[in-house]
């Protein structure tokens, strides 16, 4: 698509306006903020927009979208989806060797479970290797309930989050500031950087790797607007 407008404003409800007429999300209802901060970040995105609209450079635009279609309809169900991915959190399983790869996972993601016992009152299981260990239903409904307090907006940033890194815990400590975006996005990388150390990079992957770095840069700005 075509840009067509010359102005974005942000209105009185927080809505982002094109020529004083609303953006729309794709399921046809206004693109309103919880925030002043986050609707002047997303209709920069608008603003900065060139001849033509490219989707991928607009992640919040993509992030509000989807609070509004997707999670704000049934937060509860969005939230308990989330919830399931304490299940196997990166931060339960353990390398078996070498020591060095076991004192760095243990060095960085010790904490991580160490703050979330504490904070949630919880115990988790750990293992060496990467066999399933189930996790205490407690542990999991205490999780879920730390999610279903949040609202849409938190919920969606999140996803990414959790998925980009592969642990729910650590997005967990971030949302909370218990932990910054690089501590996590390093303890999040601890196998693939030594993987790497031993057999060089892959051009590939770290083509990959940017990209998941970019998407997981723009949650975080998200959630810290949210």
């Amino acid at each position: 698509m075509k840009r067509f407008w010359k102005g974005v404003q942000v209105d009185a409800e927080r809505v982002v306006r094109l020529d004083d007429k609303p953006v729309r999300t794709p399921g046809r209802a206004p693109l309103a903020l919880p925030n002043a901060a986050l609707a002047e970040a997303v209709a920069e995105e608008w603003r900065a927009v060139g001849e033509t609209i490219d989707p991928r450079a607009m992640p919040l635009t993509g992030l509000a979208n989807a609070a509004i279609d997707r999670v704000a309809p049934d937060p509860a169900a969005f939230a308990a989806s989330l919830a399931a991915y304490g299940e196997s959190d990166l931060l339960y399983y353990r390398a078996e060797d070498p020591p060095e790869l076991v004192a760095r996972q243990a060095t960085a993601w010790d904490p991580l479970l160490d703050w979330a016992r504490a904070r949630y009152d919880v115990h988790f299981e750990t293992v060496a290797g990467v066999m399933h260990k189930p996790q205490l239903r407690a542990t999991l409904e205490r999780l879920g309930e730390a999610l279903a307090a949040r609202d849409p907006f938190a919920l969606v940033a999140l996803q990414p989050i959790v998925t980009i890194t592969g642990s729910l815990i650590g997005a967990l400590a971030l949302a909370e500031g218990a932990i910054d975006a690089e501590g996590l996005w390093r303890a999040a990388q601890i196998d693939e950087d030594w993987q790497a150390e031993l057999w060089g990079e892959d051009p590939l992957a770290t083509q990959a790797r940017d990209a998941r770095r970019r998407d997981y840069d723009a949650a975080v700005t998200f959630l810290a607007l949210a």
